[in-house]
């Protein structure tokens, strides 16, 4: 905004380092540094080239993160997108088995994905009376029911006499010891972030998380960006679908399962509020990294999954409580100045 002087007056007060260094995203960064040394000292194989041998099949989740975010910002949810990803690596390995092409494999396994994705933006807009946790839950079910039928009774689909066996395995290789999937989440990530910060449509999800009568009134087509988040999220799932055929070389009926409440963890514990308006997308990165490095180093010393399930769990408890004592904090001290005045 220009001033009288005609020089550029900045809207909000410049960031000082203090706020940095105590913001969320700089916490994160110190508990990844500490869970990678943690988990090297519990595990003598925790190394980076065990982690990066291990990591492809968890970042198949992180796909998911990216436009999940998105629709937290905006308040609404998503819990059917584990089931999109189990029918979407169905179809794709279906497809496969048939014969076609690789190319014809991931156009099959994305368009499955995104069908999905738009009949939950359909009866979210449509339905706007319903909660999305309701509409989701009910498509979930649908999904996944769909998929297990295609399966039939052995529940589960091999590709191991497939004909686009070897394009499952290109798109699992690495590079040196990086995975080519890491690549792909990385470009994805930087797309996605900018997407949130700097463009128009990145300020409509926090218009309309923050307030979405507001958002309407003020012209935002709102309809229109729920159908399209959640669009883009059912071709995600498709995307991690296809990531996760190439790392299991196969689909079953529990493909999938709980990939909705990882990825909704990884948003959240990344300071993503659920209520919507709040958050950014590098917290939920960092802390989806330290989900996943915290997942392999517990996996190599054998412990039991649902144990791991039990410390994501109290993380996620933690990470929503933290910033609610700190603003009760802030309040308590704001209140005492005023009486001190």
């Amino acid at each position: 905004m220009a001033g009288k002087s005609g020089r550029e007056i900045s809207i909000q007060s410049p960031r000082k380092l203090k706020d940095y260094i105590l913001s969320w995203e700089a916490i994160l960064i110190l508990l990844f540094i500490a869970i990678n040394i943690f988990c090297t000292f519990i595990s003598p194989v925790y190394n980076i080239e065990n982690v990066f041998r291990e990591m492809p099949k968890y970042l198949a989740e992180i796909f998911l993160l990216f436009p999940m975010a998105y629709i937290l910002l905006m308040g609404e949810i998503d819990i059917s997108v584990g089931s999109i990803v189990c029918l979407s690596a169905t179809i794709g390995c279906l497809v496969s088995n048939a014969g076609a092409p690789f190319i014809v494999v991931i156009i099959a396994t994305l368009a499955t994905g995104c069908a999905c994705g738009m009949l939950n933006g359909f009866l979210t807009v449509t339905f706007r009376e319903l909660p999305t946790m309701i509409i989701t839950l009910g498509t979930q079910i649908v999904f996944r029911g769909i998929a297990e039928i295609i399966l039939g009774d052995g529940g589960s689909v091999s590709l191991a006499k497939s004909a686009g066996k070897e394009g499952f395995k290109a798109i699992s290789g690495k590079v040196g010891i990086i995975p080519i999937v890491f690549f792909i989440v990385a470009v994805c990530a930087i797309i996605f972030t900018v997407v949130a910060l700097k463009r128009v449509y990145g300020r409509n999800l926090y218009a309309i998380g923050s307030n979405s009568k507001a958002a309407y009134y003020a012209g935002v087509k709102v309809k229109n960006m729920l159908f399209s988040a959640y669009t883009i999220l059912g071709v995600f799932a498709g995307v991690s679908g296809l990531f996760l055929t190439s790392a299991t070389f196969g689909a079953n009926t529990t493909t999938g399962k709980n990939f909705e409440m990882d990825a909704i963890a990884m948003a959240v514990f990344g300071g993503i509020s659920t209520m919507g308006g709040k958050g950014n997308l590098i917290g939920a990165i960092i802390s989806a990294f330290i989900i996943v490095c915290l997942r392999i180093g517990l996996g190599q010393i054998n412990m039991n999954p649902q144990v791991i399930l039990i410390i994501l769990g109290i993380l996620l408890i933690c990470a929503v409580m933290l910033p609610n004592i700190s603003q009760s904090i802030s309040d308590k001290k704001r209140k005492m100045k005023q009486r001190e005045a």
